[in-house]
């Protein structure tokens, strides 16, 4: 899923690692503040038709603001500076994009700042501003590649006080930065395409104080660099990731790097303040990352393990490459359920919102699974447990279509996560295990459905599973139990 907030759930004390809030500016003002218009557009484009200008919008109705029409992002290069200080952040973002119509002009996803410079294909272009939208005059042909820049500077204004998570996006620390940004709180830090279903690799050139430690996904890119008291960070990620994935997180960080047993590389991090937790850390990612290779193939990305930061955000996030923890020191369950995002989330990305419980009900149902191998107590037990202490309401709200101003419900997770268990009790583990490895290994890297992953469990299994997905995902009941 997304960032992952720590809160009860159930009678019983369940507790889930995974949560966000609803909306850029948070869940109750979508539309976010007006900024100030930068650079008006020449009369002529502003007199353009619908059909060439890229909509405000990519088609989600959740969220009808978020991420945009008419091209596709391939790549992100974000050069930015933060000084913790003064709480400024300054750069450029390079976008690399494919028009997928003719265009006059589109929008990028940008909330405060100002924007001092707009290029596309190495030309100057005129834009303006207006709430979280950054509209780019340029005419541009159906199917053309081509490259934008945009240069901008400001203080980072995160999501508050929204209704399942708190804050998110770009949060300024007392040394830093926390970065946890689902379900659209990457617009707070960087201009993007900010919608899970346009997926992009990543660089990150990242500048801050020496003796403050920068963190972005994927791996380091040389030895960081250090001049005239400014220390330099370069991050790859090679492999396509959503934006509310990507962080810059940013402070004193105590870190460990080395391999898993299985030789899968390994980042753990911690604030001084959490530096008897950085070995746990560290030993934990690595292996519960080599273990769900075994029971969802092989490792999607290059590098694991995790970030715990001194921010009592009371919620983890998956970050793609390194799960982050909000002023917490994560237990074996949360650190499985983080990872297994990796998977469930990360790699396989759900293509619209209402279809969360694919990220968060696989991660619940792996804490279950981590349970049963550690010999904790079986999934049956787990899934008996959640279904004796279950409140009324998770049966009022069925997960396989979340609710936009609730995304983060206890359903999704817990509901989302008994509904894989009553699959797997009605096909058994001969064929639900490989299930789970060809849903992961077909749609490795792209973006899923629950539509897709039924047909899957249909033709794995051979038989008719309406009944059970409609009792367990779409209907406002409680269903029976199984086992």
């Amino acid at each position: 899923m997304r960032g992952r907030k720590v809160v009860s759930l159930l009678a019983a004390g369940l507790t889930v690692a995974c949560s966000a809030s609803n909306s850029a500016t948070g869940a109750d003002n979508a539309a976010g503040r007006e900024a100030p218009i930068a650079s008006n557009p020449p009369a002529a484009a502003r007199s353009v038709s619908a059909a060439t200008a890229g909509t405000t919008g990519i088609g989600d109705p959740y969220f009808p603001g978020d991420g945009n029409g008419g091209y596709d992002v391939t790549h992100y290069a974000l050069a930015l500076a933060y000084e913790p200080r003064s709480k400024h952040l300054g750069g450029s973002a390079t976008i690399d994009a494919k028009a997928t119509q003719e265009l006059s002009q589109f929008n990028l996803d940008l909330h405060g700042f100002t924007v001092s410079a707009v290029t596309v294909n190495g030309r100057p272009a005129q834009f303006e501003r207006h709430g979280d939208e950054l509209t780019i005059f340029s005419d541009l042909r159906d199917g053309a590649a081509f490259k934008v820049a945009v240069a901008y500077a400001g203080t980072p204004d995160p999501v508050q006080n929204s209704s399942n998570l708190g804050s998110y996006g770009f949060i300024p620390t007392a040394d830093g930065a926390f970065v946890t940004c689902e379900p659209n709180g990457a617009k707070t830090w960087f201009p993007s395409n900010d919608h899970p279903s346009d997926k992009a690799t990543f660089d990150f050139t990242l500048t801050v104080p020496e003796g403050v430690t920068a963190i972005a996904n994927g791996e380091l890119a040389g030895t960081p660099q250090t001049k005239d008291g400014k220390t330099t960070f370069v991050w790859r990620e090679s492999n396509p990731m959503v934006t509310y994935l990507a962080t810059m997180t940013t402070g004193k960080f105590q870190v460990r790097t080395g391999d898993s047993p299985g030789g899968i590389p390994v980042y753990a991090a911690t604030d001084p303040r959490f530096s008897k937790s950085l070995n746990s850390l560290y030993d934990q990612s690595a292996r519960i990352t080599d273990y769900w290779t075994t029971v969802f193939g092989p490792y999607p990305f290059k590098s694991t393990g995790g970030v715990v930061d001194d921010f009592a955000a009371g919620y983890a996030l998956e970050n793609q490459t390194k799960p982050i923890y909000g002023g917490f020191e994560p237990d074996e369950g949360i650190i499985a359920h983080e990872l297994a995002h990796q998977w469930f989330g990360n790699s396989l990305s759900i293509n619209r919102w209402k279809d969360l419980w694919l990220n968060e009900g696989f991660a619940t149902y792996a804490e279950w699974l981590w349970s049963e191998h550690r010999g904790n107590g079986t999934a049956q037990q787990s899934f008996e447990d959640a279904y004796a202490s279950a409140t009324d309401e998770i049966w009022k709200y069925p997960p396989g279509v979340t609710r936009p101003n609730d995304l983060f419900n206890a359903s999704v997770y817990v509901r989302g996560g008994m509904a894989l268990h009553a699959l797997r009790t009605e096909i058994g583990d001969t064929k639900f295990f490989p299930l789970l490895k060809k849903w992961t290994a077909d749609h490795r890297y792209g973006n899923v459905t629950t539509e897709q992953f039924i047909d899957m469990a249909e033709k794995i299994s051979g038989e008719q599973l309406d009944d059970l997905f409609d009792a367990w995902l779409f209907k406002p009941a409680k269903p029976a139990s199984v086992g």
